[in-house]
């Protein structure tokens, strides 16, 4: 077994939660208000939906194949070849995944505080501090998560300081045009719940399975609760206008002024956001180098983590050539890419291992 230690179902919980929730917290309400207008709130409950699936197919993948992650039993499913052929998909996904992520938080910061710093560097210090974490191995990135998790929640206590510049009246009329557009604005958000799927690679390591089960629930639950509550309060503040804005949390923040003494909250809602990124990448990283040596069958991953950030660095300019690139790739591209690779290509390795557990059960029955 590469990784001997151990998690709990709660820290894994928490590494998923940032893991999907990190990067969407200031991208979804500009993308889904693009497309749903005053029902952007609805989007984020719909694209729920994908989650549920995803985290339903890792269960019971899990459940055929215990002690398993999703490239050791692809082998055992289609056989070695075909197994190595979705074990190097699936690996090359998240490399390119890992390094896309690591790209829009560098364009990030650049567009918004560090404008002279070369975008490398934000990409390298990052990769590097990352590198660190995931060395460590899966006890280190959970006890990470775990320090980082109520930290993250620090914004949503700061939202109701917003109350003096809300307008209740920007939620209606609800459903004006229909589901139809609170369903579009959905596709992109269903592309981050789909990467629920990262909970494969984690299960074997947790300490109560069938806690972990259910905390994969839990963890869409909260995800949904969080995004639609803050789609509510960004749409109450900056109304249907809310799409024209690139980082529209962040121009809500900037509305917050409490007895002149709370102002200028961006600052520390960026700070708080690097925390929710680093955990982030780091669950990515762990999750293409684990697999990696999976794949290769090798005896240790370590040896394997500072090639493998070269690689995410490398592709963190190769897939991201430009910010307004990597923008279009995440609202056209992403919501079928991801879902692709992370939740119908697990259901169908679902059918066919199902379909195999019954014949060879059969097999047994029969045999004298």
């Amino acid at each position: 077994m590469l990784e001997r230690g151990k998690i709990s179902a709660s820290q894994m919980g928490m590494m998923m939660f940032l893991a999907v929730v990190a990067s969407g917290v200031m991208w979804i309400p500009g993308i889904t208000g693009k497309y749903a207008r005053n029902d952007l709130w609805l989007s984020p409950i719909w694209a729920a939906f994908i989650g549920v699936i995803t985290v339903w197919t890792a269960i019971r993948l899990h459940r055929l194949y215990p002690q398993k992650s999703a490239i050791q039993y692809s082998e055992e499913i289609l056989g070695r070849l075909g197994g190595k052929v979705i074990g190097f998909l699936m690996i090359f996904f998240y490399l390119h995944l890992t390094g896309f992520i690591v790209r829009s938080y560098a364009e990030f910061i650049v567009a918004n505080f560090l404008h002279r710093t070369p975008v490398s560097v934000i990409v390298i210090s990052m990769i590097g501090v990352c590198a660190f974490a995931v060395t460590g191995g899966v006890e280190v990135v959970g006890r990470t998560a775990q320090l980082f998790f109520p930290v993250f929640l620090i914004p949503v206590f700061f939202m109701p300081l917003l109350l003096g510049d809300m307008k209740l009246d920007y939620l209606f009329p609800v459903l004006e045009h229909g589901v139809l557009p609170s369903l579009k604005g959905a596709l992109v958000p269903g592309g981050w719940f789909s990467e629920m799927f990262i909970m494969s690679f984690f299960l074997p390591y947790v300490k109560d399975v069938e806690k972990g089960m259910r905390s994969g629930f839990l963890t869409v639950f909260g995800i949904t609760m969080l995004l639609t509550m803050i789609n509510l309060f960004i749409l109450f503040v900056l109304g249907k206008q809310v799409g024209d804005f690139l980082f529209p949390v962040m121009v809500a923040f900037r509305y917050i002024s409490v007895a002149e003494f709370f102002e200028n909250m961006e600052s520390l809602i960026m700070a708080i956001w690097i925390l929710g990124m680093f955990v982030k990448i780091s669950v990515f990283y762990y999750v293409t180098v684990m697999g990696a040596g999976q794949w290769m069958r090798a005896s240790e991953y370590r040896y394997l983590v500072l090639p493998f950030g070269l690689l995410i660095g490398l592709f963190s300019f190769w897939s991201y050539p430009d910010f307004d690139t990597g923008l279009q790739f995440d609202m056209y591209a992403f919501p079928f890419y991801g879902p692709s690779i992370l939740t119908v290509l697990p259901l169908l390795l679902l059918l066919v291992g199902s379909l195999r557990k019954r014949q060879q059960s059969r097999s047994q029955v029969i045999r004298p």
